[in-house]
């Protein structure tokens, strides 16, 4: 059965988030890790007492957003962060000229399509609702979802980055929405269908493997990425946090506490 333990230890690193944190360092006994609250806050938990014993203090900086952690790694207030996948990622550091890096894939979230209204993506109406993200990697990834549901149709079955001008068909006339990712749980009650990104829908107390009208499968190429600042990758603290994330101990953890809903891509 899922469960999530309350994450009273991240509120300190909530605050500093909010108020931006100090800046990243280059102490050998320290690594700042910008990360959302779910999974990646607790999966980072259960590698801290895992890093303290090898003298590594993890910094967690706790973040409701996609855009920040990225933006304060790029500008070195933050050492590295872990919430996004890699189209995400290129899709970012093209329309905002950073250089960003992907330098370990730890876990996937599939995506998920939720209602309040139907049990079944079949029993939706004509002109039904749909909100889905509003940024370019989550919104394509989106519609591949609605895709392969056989809800539309698109120019391009493929592209990852299609968006609604790529909807070549639409026999239902889904009406879509395209909202801030954030923001996608609290809007399942006013909309006929919403697609939602698995740390927010956890975050939200929704089990994707039970809630989801749809889900991406154990196949999806949106895993989730340690990210720094090139050269991050040569960093000895970098490559601790990333062994220990890659162990037989945090697949454990993933397979044991998300049920499915988080996938170790390792």
């Amino acid at each position: 059965m899922f469960y999530r333990r309350t994450l009273l230890t991240l509120v300190p690193a909530l605050l500093l988030a909010a108020c931006g944190g100090s800046p990243g360092t280059s102490d050998p006994n320290r690594l700042s890790v910008a990360a959302t609250a779910v999974p990646h806050a607790e999966i980072l938990e259960q590698v801290k007492p895992i890093l303290a014993k090898e003298g590594l203090t993890l910094d967690i900086r706790v973040f409701n957003d996609y855009v920040q952690p990225n933006l304060q790694v790029d500008q070195g207030q933050i050492d590295v962060n872990y919430f996004q996948t890699k189209p995400y990622l290129d899709e970012f550091n093209a329309s905002r000229g950073t250089r960003l890096v992907p330098i370990a894939g730890i876990h996937v979230e599939p995506l998920g399509a939720y209602s309040k209204k139907y049990k079944a993506v079949a029993a939706l109406p004509e002109g039904a609702s749909v909100a889905i993200p509003n940024e370019p990697s989550n919104g394509g990834r989106a519609l591949l979802l609605l895709q392969k549901a056989g809800l539309i149709r698109l120019k391009n079955p493929a592209n990852p980055l299609s968006t609604l001008r790529d909807i070549s068909e639409n026999p239902k006339g889904l009406q879509f929405r395209e909202l801030e990712a954030a923001t996608l749980p609290r809007v399942i009650g006013e909309v006929d269908l919403a697609l939602i990104n698995t740390n927010y829908a956890l975050d939200a107390k929704l089990n994707p493997v039970r809630d989801a009208l749809i889900l991406e499968d154990k196949d999806s190429p949106y895993v989730n990425f340690v990210v720094g600042r090139p050269g991050a990758e040569d960093d000895p603290r970098v490559q601790k946090l990333v062994k220990a994330l890659q162990s037989t101990a945090v697949r454990n953890y993933i397979q044991k506490t998300y049920a499915g809903a988080v996938l170790p891509a390792f």
